[in-house]
């Protein structure tokens, strides 16, 4: 399901941009091709209300640009379909983002709909040593996305640990990546903008 609430003076922008049966498929593809079972709930709000997530979540009182709520055992034993988790993602943060990286509106929430996903599914860079930053390029480049968040870092001027600059190398020259992480059940967020 696809949420769009559009932030005060985007809303013809948003219209014209985003395409809620293009997300929705997008939606489906980057799912299936990530391994993810189940449903995905996305919200596409604007700064404030990430920022009421963030703080209320997170304990962080900014604004982000994407957050993950992955679905809980509880909430799996009320939901009527199988749920994998939430999505919440700011367009006015992917509007300056896609501006600043020099993309479309549309590919920049595609990126953070798979950066995402792939929390969802339990990887975690800020925790691993550089397994989600790998899978997520290899899908990037399978999916025809830009530039994603991880591998954004080294163009931000932070640097990336060697390993996973290490991971991502070998994925470019035809390695296998580790595939996934432990599956985190709990309901809290995670902050999955690197």
């Amino acid at each position: 399901m696809i949420t769009i609430e559009p932030p005060r003076g985007m809303g013809r922008r948003i219209e014209l941009e985003l395409s809620r049966a293009r997300i929705l498929r997008f939606l489906r593809l980057a799912r299936a091709a990530v391994g993810l079972e189940g449903e995905v709930h996305v919200m596409l709000a604007d700064d404030a209300t990430l920022r009421r997530l963030n703080r209320q979540f997170r304990g962080k009182d900014k604004a982000t640009d994407v957050l993950s709520f992955p679905a809980s055992a509880r909430t799996q034993f009320h939901a009527e379909k199988k749920l994998a988790g939430d999505l919440a993602i700011s367009l006015e943060t992917a509007a300056r983002q896609a501006k600043k990286i020099g993309h479309t509106l549309n590919d920049e929430v595609r990126v953070l709909m798979l950066h995402g996903l792939l929390h969802l599914a339990g990887l975690d860079h800020e925790q691993d040593e550089g397994q989600m930053a790998a899978r997520e390029a290899e899908l990037r480049s399978e999916l025809g996305l830009p530039a994603g968040l991880i591998e954004r870092l080294d163009h931000s001027g932070k640097a990336r640990s060697r390993k996973t600059k290490a991971v991502v190398s070998s994925l470019r020259v035809g390695h296998k990546p580790v595939r996934r992480a432990s599956r985190d059940d709990g309901i809290r967020a995670k902050k999955v903008r690197a």
